[in-house]
């Protein structure tokens, strides 16, 4: 009995993790219908466990700094070359 009460669990795992997100039911559903086969399991807890919105990460760029042309490292202004690749910048 104890078993069979895990393994429900453990199959609707993910719309338990889901359960907070503004698509909760289907992921619910996803489970339910395709969650008896390993691909639809994992899609459903992969769309359980991704983010609702992006998240953008912004980079500063250190005062009077600047990129290299060729590589894209971030270096002071005053460097002529490149540190990471040797491109003049």
């Amino acid at each position: 009995m104890i078993t069979l009460l895990l393994l429900t669990l453990l199959y609707f795992l993910p719309s338990i993790v889901g359960k907070d997100k503004k698509d909760a039911g289907a992921i619910f559903l996803v489970n339910l219908l395709l969650g008896w086969t390993v691909v639809g399991w994992v899609a459903a807890m992969v769309w359980a466990c991704a983010a609702d919105h992006p998240v953008y990460v912004r980079y500063l760029v250190p005062a009077g700094g600047r990129f290299c042309s060729h590589c894209g490292t971030p270096a002071a202004a005053v460097v002529h070359y490149c540190a990471s690749c040797g491109t003049r910048m």
